[in-house]
């Protein structure tokens, strides 16, 4: 299934396409070389937004929570992708402590839990579920919507290991994004594989640097196409900081989003696109891709510290607040006339399926992970048929899925780069 794009269907998207399809052999061989260099994170979600003149990840995430969003089709795929990755750490595995997030009282997550939990099983290990909540002292049952269930076990910490009763692990595989810090049952555990590694984590990630590295990622691939990367790369900027608790002018903000709005003009009136341009404005630190502001104009400026002020309140961050300016991508993919978006999911270098993430009551400039969004699975089913070399753009959904998975394995690259960027332990962090 392609979903209905209310764009012009003769548009760059399906342009992109086609020399995406006609470059196979030679991106499949860029990213292998670009593997050698690089190390991918263990695994990987990435949200990309379809405009119609521009297809452009918007999110990346390094903590993954939708795995039960893959259809039974991808199971396989995962399962391969999983031993590859294992077999790459630590080939002589038999256990993996699977660390939740703080969500285990969902049955969305604990969804989520099941499926990884029967992805690593079938992968060859024995998993088990360390909670690092104090309250966790005895092995807890959670029941699961489909009767089953998982068991909840307290963190041991022995020295420079972390296990549980009777359970030692070689890795640690963290389901958790660390946005609130690293606790310390987590640190100095030289002794086993922490998969992501701690600086993966909200807490270190900044979207500033994942920014700059999409970016030099895009630029590399768009000179192999010999394509503009503005295609695939939503133009940023820095923000600066905004005092949410005073009355700053924000003279700097405006001078940066003035600067980023004249960019994207001008691309708009070298495409011909007649939609209007907006330009958001996020917190560079957090796990909440969502923005802070919309804006369509300067104008809009002058509601932003009121609504940060808002969005602050009663999450104990206050005074100022680094942001950053990207360029807005709309979504203009419908599945049952709501709004859509393609969510990809990895592990290792792999695509491993996804899903569309849906929203009825939201606006295609809109974020769309908020509460009221549902996922339809489906539009995934057929990816793991390879790519139609020859059909015309937008008509078959190997061809479009596998451009989607393309864009993601580059935001995948970019938070590779990222993390050697940010990595304590390498001489040229910052």
């Amino acid at each position: 299934m392609v979903p209905h794009l209310t764009t012009a269907l003769t548009g760059p998207i399906n342009e992109l396409e086609a020399r995406i399809l006609e470059s196979m052999p030679a991106i499949e061989r860029w990213f292998r070389l670009e593997w050698m260099e690089h190390t991918p994170p263990f695994y990987t979600s990435v949200d990309l937004r379809n405009a119609g003149f521009k297809l452009a990840p918007v999110a990346t995430d390094l903590f993954p929570g939708a795995f039960n969003h893959l259809t039974p089709e991808m199971l396989p795929l995962a399962v391969q992708a999983a031993m590859a990755a294992i077999e790459k750490i630590c080939p002589e595995a038999r256990n993996l402590l699977l660390v939740p997030g703080n969500a285990v009282r969902s049955s969305f997550y604990l969804q989520n839990l099941q499926r990884l939990v029967q992805v690593f099983n079938q992968a060859g290990l024995n998993v088990r579920l360390g909670s690092m909540d104090p309250e966790v002292t005895a092995a807890t049952p959670l029941a699961l919507p489909d009767g089953g269930e998982l068991v909840l076990e307290p963190l041991l910490r022995t020295r420079g290991r972390l296990g549980l009763k009777d359970f030692d692990p070689c890795t640690i595989l963290l389901n958790n994004d660390l946005a609130g810090g690293v606790p310390r049952v987590l640190q100095h555990l030289h002794e086993q594989y922490l998969l992501p590694p701690l600086h993966a984590g909200f807490a270190v990630r900044r979207k500033s640097r994942h920014f700059r590295s999409y970016e030099e990622v895009a630029k590399k691939f768009a000179k192999l196409l010999g394509m503009d990367p503005w295609l695939i790369n939503p133009l940023h900027g820095p923000g600066g900081r905004v005092d949410a608790a005073g009355s700053d002018p924000l003279d700097a903000l405006r001078a940066n989003v003035e600067a980023l709005f004249t960019k994207v003009r001008r691309k708009y009136k070298e495409y011909g696109i007649n939609e209007r341009p907006y330009v958001l404005v996020k917190a560079d630190a957090g796990s909440d891709s969502s923005a802070l502001a919309l804006l369509r104009d300067l104008r809009d400026l002058d509601t932003l510290v009121p609504r940060l002020r808002e969005q602050l309140a009663g999450t104990g961050v206050e005074g100022e607040v680094d942001v950053v300016v990207q360029e807005g991508v709309a979504t203009f993919e419908r599945i049952h006339e709501a709004v859509a978006e393609p969510v990809v999911y990895m592990i290792d270098r792999y695509v491993v399926g996804g899903f569309y993430r849906v929203h009825a009551n939201r606006g295609a400039d809109e974020a769309l992970d908020h509460a009221g969004s549902s996922f339809v699975p489906l539009a995934f089913a057929e990816s793991s048929q390879l790519p139609r070399r020859g059909q015309r753009p937008g008509a078959s959904a190997p061809n479009r899925f596998y451009m989607y998975g393309v864009v993601a394995r580059l935001a995948m690259l970019a938070a590779a780069y990222e993390l050697e960027a940010s990595d304590p332990d390498a001489e040229s962090f910052d």
